[in-house]
């Protein structure tokens, strides 16, 4: 049975107007909301009694998606964390069922959102006209997900070369603006594409 909503847990307010802008565009038969949490550790925190309200209620068409960063942790320990958190709930997790009928989702975007931007640089260009569209070129940035020294500072770093967010890069604003013109189905970053990929198989199961 198709997925007819989903409801995205996301640890600050960039993940949450990224999805805002391009989701819809994805998935045009399904409603969705976002909940946004001050930080991972309050996300985390929190995650345990959230998942276990939803297991009281929720429907067969109702898909529950974490969204977390990897922050530079250890992304096998993390995601076990959170399968843990989701098992104690009662909650049957994409990890565990291997297929459509599962109840909650956990992704880590590896190592942060930014690598989701490097995957889809052509809408970083779209954004922001000035940008080299070379930049996914330089051997540092061919694998968006293996980015070292920080992502988001990568990022921050490409932009302002190009004249942009010199006093720092506003990442609300940033996730905003790519989004409205990200391409979901062309992406390098493979953290990315097993999200796509699994809200895609519950939506059009």
């Amino acid at each position: 049975m198709p997925v007819s909503y989903f409801e995205f847990l996301v640890e600050e307010p960039s993940m949450e107007a990224f999805l805002n802008a391009w989701m819809p565009s994805m998935l045009p038969k399904s409603s969705f909301r976002i909940y946004t949490y001050a930080g991972k550790p309050a996300l985390l925190r929190k995650l345990g009694d959230r998942l276990k309200g939803y297991a009281s209620w929720m429907s067969p068409e109702h898909r529950i998606v974490v969204i977390v960063d990897r922050d530079r942790e250890d992304c096998v320990a993390l995601k076990a964390y959170i399968e843990e958190i989701c098992k104690n709930a009662g909650l049957r997790s994409r990890s565990v069922v291997g297929g459509a009928d599962w109840q909650v989702l956990t992704r880590i975007a590896i190592e942060e959102l930014e690598a989701w931007y490097f995957g889809g640089w052509p809408a970083v260009c779209k954004a922001y006209p000035r940008v080299s569209t070379t930049i996914p070129n330089k051997a540092s940035y061919r694998d968006p997900d293996a980015i070292t020294g920080g992502t988001s500072e990568a990022f921050e770093r490409e932009l302002q070369k190009f004249g942009y967010f010199k006093q720092g890069l506003v990442k609300k604003e940033a996730a905003n603006a790519i989004g409205r013109h990200f391409d979901w189905v062309c992406n390098q970053s493979q953290s990315f594409v097993v999200f796509r990929d699994a809200i895609l198989e519950a939506a059009y199961e």
